[in-house]
Order: structure tokens, then C-alpha cells, then sequence
């Protein structure tokens, strides 16, 4: 009994495994869909750790759309292969979304070829997305872009921006932010070579003009289709707040020149007070010699008492004459003072 119950619970696993490498539902399903794919093939996937499910039925999508693929080396059409979509889920791909994508683009007489899409999807992008927007052309909003013009009067600026996927250049082509920079770039061109920013305000479609003729899609994954000014906005004055800050760098600077002068002419008048106490110090000294020679006079003879008497009377008289004279000055401005008051 113990037998029995072993050998059907491993015909029962046996049965599981064989159905698990044989996947007998889905090759029934692809025989009646008109896939021709065998029991073999399908084992070897499993083996190979490829789910035959996802291979299987997306040849299914492909074969039930009338899909077929063009050779590159000789340009003939043919079927899909289960190789090809084994290759591409090998080499990391989304086979479902290549499928998709392919029949999206032979609805739209779009020209993909199945190697064009492998690469685009392995390149890490969404190539059913990419067909999409070669349908149905995206509409990208700009950031706020600052610009000035000529006379100095600030503008802001946001742009719609419609691009349609350009599928020969998904490979290796730059991406939306890209174009955003460039978009950017043409608006602060177009609205600096303005000679008045009336003239931007007037006809914005300018801003849209120049910069679709720069040609900002080249080397880009996208066609710019077109370039419209959604909103343009007085910023500030930035020629008149400029020209405020050089006048204020300018006064600082008259400031600083003037501050070295006065410091100079304040050097200078100590450096002459400096020189007047030197000669006024050769002048005392020069006065302390003179009685020295008086009393080398008198030694020498040349120089009487009656002499010297003399002298000493003139200098009084001078002495009397200069003290007068000094009062006489005093007395003057005293009056003149009250007289002012």
C-alpha cells in the first residue's frame, strides 16, 4: 500500500515536471494561432531558462497582426522568428514592448525595422513610447527663461515646444532636456539682439522664428515641429540698476581718491610744521651765540661798557616799542570783535 501511494505521488511530480519543460497548453495555443513552433523548441527554451510563455505569445501578437521584419543585408521581408525574440530576451530586452512597438509602427507606415527597434529598446528606451510621439507629437513646456535686451529692460519668457520622435536617432541622439537647453539658449539670443524690448512684446513670434531656424534639433533623438511663445513678462531694469552700480563704485572710488589727497596735504602740513620748529631751533641757537661775541668783544676791546650801555638801551627801546605795538593789536581786534557782535 505504502508502494502505491509512493509511486503516484512521483507520477504525480513526474507529471507536474514533464508539464512544467513541456508546456503542451501553449503549444496548442500557438498551433491553433497559426505559430509553428515545436515541443522541442519550447523544452529547450525552458532549459535555456527563457519563458516560452512570453517568446510564444508575443509571436502570437506579431503573427496576428500580419507583422513581418526586413532583412538589413538584403531588404526582404520575412516572418518573425522564435530566435529572434529568444535573442532579444537573452540579451536583457522587453520583448513585448519591441512587438508592440513594431506593429504600432507598421500601422502608422512608420519605417522600423526589428533591429532598429532591438537597440533602442536595449539602449534603455521606451521604443513603444518613441512610436507614440512619432504618431502623436509631444508638447513640452520650458522653463521660465530670463533674457535682456539691448536697452536694457528684462524679459521672462516660457515657450511650448512640439517634437516628434525621430526614430534614426534614438540611438545615440540626445534627449528632451537637450532640447530645452537649446530652446533656452535661442530665446536669450533672440530676445538680446532686440534693440527695444518693445519690439519682443510687440511680436513675440520673432522669439519662435529665429529659433526654429537654428536648427536646435540636430544630433537630437527629436524633430522640433514647433516653437510657440506661451507668455513674455517685463522683468527689471537690469541696464538701469547696472549703470546705478557703477556711478555707486565710481563714488566710491572719487571717495577713496579724495580721502588719499586730504591724508597727503595732512602729511604735508605736519612735515612743514616739522620743518618751522627746526629752523626756529637754529634760530635759538644762532641767539645763543651772541653773547658769546659780546663777551668775546669786550675781551678783545673792540666793545666799550659806554658801548654795550647803548645797546642795551636800544633794546629796551625796541622791547618797549614792540610790547606797544602788540597791546595796539590786541586793543584793535578786541573792538573789532565787539563791534561784530
Amino acid at each position: 500500500m505504502i508502494t502505491t501511494v509512493i509511486i503516484l505521488f512521483a507520477c504525480i511530480i513526474a507529471f507536474f515536471v514533464f508539464l512544467y519543460f513541456v508546456p503542451i497548453n501553449l503549444w496548442i495555443t500557438a498551433i491553433f494561432s497559426g505559430v509553428r513552433v515545436g515541443l522541442l523548441e519550447l523544452v529547450f527554451m525552458r532549459i535555456r531558462k527563457v519563458p516560452p510563455s512570453a517568446v510564444v505569445n508575443a509571436l502570437i501578437t506579431a503573427t496576428k497582426a500580419g507583422l513581418t521584419i526586413t532583412e538589413d543585408e538584403s531588404g526582404l521581408k520575412r516572418k518573425l522568428k522564435t530566435q529572434d525574440l529568444e535573442t532579444h530576451y537573452l540579451a536583457g530586452g522587453n520583448v513585448p514592448q519591441v512587438i508592440r512597438a513594431l506593429i504600432s509602427a507598421d500601422k502608422a507606415n512608420i519605417n522600423l525595422t526589428f533591429k532598429q527597434a532591438t537597440a533602442i529598446d536595449l539602449a534603455g528606451r521606451d521604443v513603444f513610447e518613441a512610436v507614440q510621439i512619432s504618431v502623436n507629437p509631444k508638447v513640452i513646456n520650458t522653463p521660465s527663461v530670463a533674457a535682456v535686451a539691448a536697452d536694457g529692460i528684462q524679459l521672462v519668457a516660457k515657450a511650448r515646444v512640439t517634437i516628434r520622435a525621430n526614430i534614426q536617432q534614438l540611438v545615440g541622439g540626445a534627449g528632451e532636456d537637450t532640447i530645452l537647453a537649446r530652446v533656452g539658449e535661442g530665446i536669450v539670443t533672440s530676445v538680446g539682439s532686440a534693440a527695444s524690448h518693445k519690439e519682443v512684446l510687440e511680436n513675440p513670434d520673432k522669439i519662435s522664428k529665429l529659433v526654429l531656424a537654428r536648427g536646435l534639433d540636430a544630433g537630437t533623438a527629436f524633430e522640433i515641429l514647433s516653437i510657440d511663445i506661451a507668455d513674455v513678462d517685463v522683468g527689471a531694469n537690469i541696464g538701469a540698476k547696472l549703470q546705478t552700480d557703477q556711478a555707486s563704485a565710481d563714488l566710491k572710488v572719487a571717495e577713496a581718491k579724495a580721502e588719499e589727497r586730504r591724508a597727503m596735504a595732512v602729511a604735508e602740513e605736519q612735515e612743514m610744521v616739522a620743518k618751522a620748529q627746526e629752523a626756529r631751533a637754529k634760530v635759538i641757537l644762532a641767539e645763543a651765540e651772541i653773547p658769546k661775541a659780546i663777551a668775546e668783544a669786550f675781551r678783545s676791546g673792540n666793545l666799550g661798557v659806554m658801548d654795550y650801555y647803548k645797546f642795551q638801551n636800544i633794546q629796551a627801546d625796541t622791547d618797549m616799542r614792540e610790547s606797544i605795538a602788540g597791546s595796539g593789536t590786541k586793543k584793535s581786534g578786541s573792538s573789532t570783535k565787539k563791534k561784530g557782535e
